[in-house]
């Protein structure tokens, strides 16, 4: 009977760690799928050049998307209210702002934007294009 109650008294000293991992995998994979969708933003295809200046520093960027809208950032806004909000929110009259538009949407739409940007003091305006690659070039 001594060996009955010897057997009894162990304790598992080990931990399961396999539930653990599974639960930490899936996590992994679901943040790997829904991460490049968060970051996304809005969807503009622009023009590519040859010439390209890479900016790094925080900037006002506008943005016409496929279907004519117009974004503050990434707050959709009315061109009505375009010129008084980038008034607000530039620091100096003579700060440039950037404008990001698809290069499928009509030149009309474009020349609108930059009108109310004019209108509403902006004098330094800089157009948002895509570095042209080598295979894009032989097309």
């Amino acid at each position: 009977m001594a060996q009955l109650s010897k057997q009894t008294q162990s304790t598992l000293s080990e931990i399961n760690m396999v539930p653990f991992i599974d639960v930490v995998l899936v996590l992994l994979i679901i943040f790997m799928i829904t991460a490049p969708i968060l970051q996304s933003g809005i969807e503009v295809d622009v023009p590519k050049t040859t010439t390209v200046k890479e900016i790094n520093e925080p900037r006002l960027v506008i943005t016409i998307d496929k279907t004519q809208r117009i974004y503050l950032g990434d707050a959709p806004v009315n061109i009505h209210q375009l010129g008084s909000l980038v008034r607000a929110q530039l620091k100096k009259p003579q700060d440039s702002v950037f404008l990001r538009a698809d290069e499928t949407i009509p030149f009309g739409t474009f020349a609108k934007v930059i009108d109310t940007l004019r209108q509403s003091g902006v004098s330094n305006i800089s157009i948002v294009t895509e570095p042209l690659t080598e295979r894009a070039r032989t097309r």
